[in-house]
């Protein structure tokens, strides 16, 4: 099986038996120029970016998710991080069902030397 084909097949295949929509929360970009920001005096905002359909289970007090490896690189590329790794660990959670989960760990998931995949580790939310 070439690279190509092993990264589209895990695709659909998540496509077809992902459990859940899941979105990555994350930082929203800076506003250029304005000084209230500069100094602290705006409330952070954030966005959410979705991960497409996700293999779930939990773990013990974890939770681990099977992300697409075509979704991941394509928010990679966008937000331009330098892995997949520094995105995850980046963000401000994964939110599941409306609520958020830290990210505790990112491993990549290959086949023939292709990313297909990402396992995420993630621990509750703190209530």
């Amino acid at each position: 099986m070439n690279r190509e084909a092993a990264v589209r097949a895990a695709d659909v295949m998540l496509r077809a038996n992902g459990v859940r929509d899941v979105m990555l929360r994350m930082f929203a970009p800076a506003t250029a120029g304005s000084q209230a920001e500069e100094l602290g005096l705006v409330t952070p905002e954030f966005q959410d970016l979705p991960l497409g359909a996700v293999a779930m289970r939990k773990a013990g007090s974890e939770t681990e998710l099977v992300v697409s490896g075509m979704i991941v690189e394509a928010i990679v590329g966008t937000l331009q991080f330098m892995s997949a790794k520094l995105l995850f660990l980046g963000a401000v959670g994964v939110v599941i069902d409306g609520a958020v989960y830290a990210v505790k760990n990112c491993v990549a998931m290959r086949a023939d030397d292709a990313v297909y995949a990402y396992r995420v580790v993630l621990t509750p939310p703190q209530v």
